[in-house]
């Protein structure tokens, strides 16, 4: 058995060029050993965990949905909100809520504070995504490659 603590873990941060997307993760799953890229399950894993952390004022991703992954959000600390396909609505720590498959879905910190929210996916292989905002597609097999009819860059549309 391997057990890392999180506080220990290093934050990979991320902003588009506009810097309207912004967030930063703690990969939890790779550093208890996952491996991204790998078919074999057992070096996969059955499912992904990163401590997200939005910046106040981002957005950390476009809008977009997930043709078989399914995600579900605890959130730790601070507040924001979450756009889905009803609307939107406010997020506070203690809220939880899950996406299954082709339910658009993004977060958005629109307070002062960090947002941090533990995010666990369940990483099925074949999994694409839709940018409904843009009318891109994420193709993740066999590389990751984000389209519309040619190959984009992933904030193309959004930012």
């Amino acid at each position: 058995m391997k057990i890392v603590n999180t506080d220990d873990l290093q934050e990979t941060d991320w902003s588009s060029p506009s810097g309207k997307f912004e967030g930063a993760g703690k990969q939890v799953s790779e550093a208890l050993g996952r491996v991204r890229e790998s078919t074999d399950l057992n070096l996969r894993h059955p499912f992904d965990v990163e401590i997200l952390r939005v910046p106040p004022g981002k957005i950390p991703y476009p809008y977009h949905s997930h043709s078989a992954q399914w995600e579900y959000y605890q959130v730790v600390s601070g507040s924001g909100k979450v756009r889905h396909q009803e609307g939107v609505d406010p997020i506070k720590a203690g809220d939880a809520f899950i996406f299954k498959p082709d339910e658009p879905h993004q977060i958005i910190n629109d307070s002062e504070a960090d947002l941090t929210i533990i995010v666990v996916a369940d990483n099925p292989l074949g999994e694409s995504c839709h940018y409904p905002d843009s009318g891109k597609w994420l193709v993740r097999s066999p590389q990751r490659t984000i389209i519309r009819s040619e190959n984009l860059d992933y904030f193309d549309g959004e930012d």
